[in-house]
């Protein structure tokens, strides 16, 4: 396959000036299909499509998937972080994979300019002795936003395109929170976690250390009573009444774990009776549940709550729904959805709606979190995202083989499987009152075995569905390991 790199000829002030081009003709003829992101959605078109019949590029900031559901366990040692990832490049060479950021979308001319999410090494010039300074490391939660006009960016052109970048954490502009809080979107979130839980406990130790002094280091703060806070606060309290409580006996006592959220009740989108069950265990276990509290701003260490006044913390974790991608927000050719102000509309075919025709676009496909279909909202999650995924595959599969992009014009429907949710020491929560099929819900032990099975199930490769059950056994036969390093 020829690639020929030349740099844009497109004229100042754009934004593209100095970009590089990459124009590589299609083996055989074949079209284009660009893929944007590598989470649920973005991820399994790229398992699943056709990968002889189409020329599948994916743009994504990272070279892995993220099995999200298993991050709350690889951040205390449930699980190893290489349990819940799977690589891009597992496809690679018949996919061409680049690790960075879409930072915008002609559509007119189907062409996207991109940034490297990787650091660009800076050489010194021949028989220079001093050597440049190292890159600024991005933040966590954002972006990197590279200068407009650098050799660095490139185009890619498209014949299909997907548009499956997700969303970024909701933060409701609280001050301080991207700079002292931690998210749980990311297996390297998930090693910042655990490095920090160990962190506390071993500075908690040192000898210099007043008793104050080691129960604010020793407190757990989670902002935002869904799933994702819920199933950590569950991982942590384990972790602390079994491995911390061997290793640090004197220390355990002190710890606390708190967990707070504006809305009168914790999981919202559960039945609420296992919203009760919940708060019931979630109380006698000895977790703080502060429902109907407000963050007014975060700083090193502490944050304030209009109802408590000021919080010290050794640890806090945010999580508290979703924001938009920077490239949604950069798009102004599509409509987007009113409400939530983070996806693009589409039809029930997942094309986008353009703005100024009100049709939609039969090249631009966009699902899971960054898309929101037209009169018919889904919920924000990985279970909608991979549904959607594999509609999109089945519909453009069936377009290159017939040639037709009218060749599969069913629409998409989504299928609810109902909700998860761990709750702790071996017991978790069931909802399929919502359900497509039979309705019910289940609590406790049998509730923490669908858990279990249902995520084990759901794993994608065979290597991850033999090492995620071999370290559930492991870490339950040995106990977690608490090594800091």
């Amino acid at each position: 396959m020829a690639l020929r790199l030349h740099t844009s000829t497109l004229s100042p002030p754009t934004a593209l000036r100095g970009a590089r081009t990459f124009f590589a003709s299609p083996a055989r003829g074949k079209q284009r299909l660009v893929i944007l992101g590598s989470g649920w959605g973005g991820y399994e078109v790229l398992r699943a499509i056709d990968k002889k019949r189409w020329n599948v590029i994916v743009v994504s900031p990272n070279n892995y998937f993220n099995f999200t559901p298993l991050l709350a366990s690889c951040s205390v040692g449930t699980l190893e972080f290489r349990a819940a990832i799977e690589p891009v490049r597992r496809y690679t060479p018949k996919v061409r994979a680049y690790t960075a950021w879409c930072d915008s979308i002609d559509f007119k001319h189907r062409k996207l300019l991109c940034t490297p999410a990787t650091a660009p090494v800076k050489f010194p010039a021949s028989g220079s002795s001093s050597s440049s300074s190292s890159p600024s490391k991005p933040d966590a939660s954002e972006p990197a936003s590279p200068v407009a006009g650098t050799s660095d960016k490139f185009e890619l052109t498209y014949d299909k395109l997907v548009i499956a970048v997700g969303a970024y954490s909701q933060t409701f502009n609280v001050p301080g929170v991207k700079e002292y809080a931690h998210f749980l979107k990311d297996v390297s979130d998930a090693r910042r976690i655990r490095t920090r839980i160990l962190e506390c406990f071993e500075q908690a130790t040192q000898p210099t250390i007043t008793d104050a002094d080691r129960r604010k280091l020793l407190n757990f703060c989670i902002v935002g009573g869904g799933p994702t806070g819920v199933e950590f606060a569950a991982e942590l309290h384990d972790l602390l009444h079994t491995d911390m409580a061997r290793a640090y006996p004197n220390l355990t006592a002190m710890a606390r774990i708190n967990l707070y959220d504006v809305s009168p009740t914790i999981l919202g989108g559960f039945d609420e009776g296992l919203q009760e069950y919940a708060t019931t265990k979630f109380k006698r276990e000895g977790i703080r549940l502060l429902t109907q509290h407000h963050v007014e701003r975060v700083e090193e260490g502490r944050m304030f709550v209009t109802e408590e006044g000021e919080v010290n913390f050794g640890l806090l974790v945010w999580s508290t729904g979703l924001s938009p991608n920077p490239l949604i927000q950069s798009i102004t050719e599509a409509k987007k959805d009113e409400r939530t102000k983070r996806s693009l509309v589409t039809n029930k075919n997942m094309n986008v709606i353009m703005k100024d025709t009100n049709a939609p676009d039969p090249d631009v496909f966009a699902i899971g979190d960054s898309a929101t279909i037209e009169d018919e909202p889904l919920p924000a999650t990985a279970q909608v995202a991979n549904q959607q995924a594999k509609y999109l595959t089945k519909k453009l599969n069936k377009i290159i083989r017939s040639g037709d992009d009218a060749a599969h014009t069913a629409p998409f429907e989504f299928r609810n499987a109902g909700s998860l949710a761990y709750v702790g020491d071996w017991e978790a929560i069931f909802d399929r009152t919502k359900a497509h099929g039979p309705k019910g819900k289940e609590t406790g032990r049998l509730a923490w075995l669908l858990w279990r099975s249902a995520y084990f199930t759901k794993t994608l490769s065979v290597r991850n569905k033999i090492l995620v059950p071999v370290y559930w056994f492991l870490n339950w036969f040995f106990g977690r390991d608490i090594s800091r390093f």
